[in-house]
């Protein structure tokens, strides 16, 4: 089955987005928010209305490049809009996410400080032992680039604005979370930085940040630090269709839905 799994993620990666017919909404991008989030109120916009959906992951830089070139409709994003982006897009939070740190289930170390990550991402800390866990290789996933929205939260919000880099301790991956936290759920000595709302539904365990557990409750009610906004990225001229779906998942109905699924919606955050 994981197997199976990879290959269909791999697929994703491989294989350019698909131009469908009117009737079809497609969608490609960030997996913190296609697996927390957006697959679920797909379908159930496509119950809704009979418009066709099409959710592809792959990652943020994915999701705004099948935009840019015209092969999907909207994208979905865990970064903010930069100087580096086109003029012509438009990014619009529909939801809040935080950011997570995670390892194997089997690993006894639960609790992390922002320290110990930069010391992660620097190279300095390889060995799980470093954290009071095991005498155990430390293996950090990140991607081949600079690791999409996850990355640039973690640039922000942890790492003093330094951009995550290949060190002794690295493993370089896809720009995928589903990638990473797949590999963390079979990976005894891993570790790699996503979000909360994809990371809730994965076999792995979210470590405690200065010792506050990553929970909704805690993200809501700020204890957890490391909260982040989640985008639905669309054209500026985009077509009447993409308008009508991001108008429902900024509705009262989706955002709902939104919180019913375990992400957190747009009001449960003041």
């Amino acid at each position: 089955m994981g197997n199976y799994i990879v290959c269909i993620l791999l697929f994703c990666f491989l294989c350019p987005a698909t131009s469908f017919s009117s009737d079809v909404l497609t969608g490609s991008g960030c997996s913190v928010s296609t697996t927390g989030y957006l697959i679920d109120l797909a379908k159930e916009y496509e119950k809704e209305t009979g418009v066709k959906m099409h959710i592809m992951g792959g990652g943020s830089p994915r999701g705004l490049a099948d935009l840019s070139a015209g092969s999907v409709d909207f994208s979905a994003a865990c970064k903010g809009k930069t100087p580096k982006d086109p003029d012509d897009i438009e990014f619009v939070q529909v939801a809040w996410d935080a950011l997570v740190f995670i390892a194997h289930k089997s690993n006894p170390v639960n609790s992390i400080t922002q320290m110990q990550v930069r010391d992660i991402y620097a190279g300095q800390i390889d060995n799980w032992k470093q954290l009071g866990g095991p005498d155990m290789k430390l293996v950090s996933f990140i991607s081949a680039d600079s690791m999409g929205g996850v990355g640039q939260s973690l640039t922000n919000m942890v790492l003093n604005g330094k951009t995550p880099e290949m060190k002794g301790n690295s493993s370089k991956q896809a720009s995928s979370a589903a990638i990473w936290e797949q590999l963390v759920e079979k990976t005894p000595e891993g570790f790699a930085t996503t979000g909360f709302s994809s990371a809730r539904k994965r076999n792995v365990k979210m470590l405690r940040v200065n010792s506050i557990k990553p929970t909704k409750e805690n993200i809501v009610s700020n204890k957890y630090p490391l909260k982040r906004p989640l985008y639905l990225v669309i054209k500026k001229n985009a077509s009447a269709k993409t308008k009508r779906f991001i108008d429902y998942v900024l509705g009262p109905k989706a955002q709902k839905l939104i919180a019913s699924y375990g992400s957190i919606a747009l009001a449960e955050i003041k």
